[in-house]
């Protein structure tokens, strides 16, 4: 997924960081703000989900 935001955003993203962690916790915040997190809905994203999270 990080190469798939890097392709698309590479004009727009100044940095990417990638925080492992242990409990399957993945979340993805832009900015700050929380854009998805598989802890609150319980699943991964669907394809392009995060994709249209960061374009609202």
């Amino acid at each position: 997924m990080a190469e798939q935001l890097l392709k698309k955003y590479k004009n727009k993203i100044a940095s990417l960081q990638l925080i492992p962690s242990s409990g399957g916790v993945f979340e993805v915040t832009v900015d700050g703000s929380l854009v998805f997190s598989k802890k609150q809905l319980g699943r991964f994203p669907e394809p392009g989900e995060v994709e249209k999270a960061i374009d609202r």
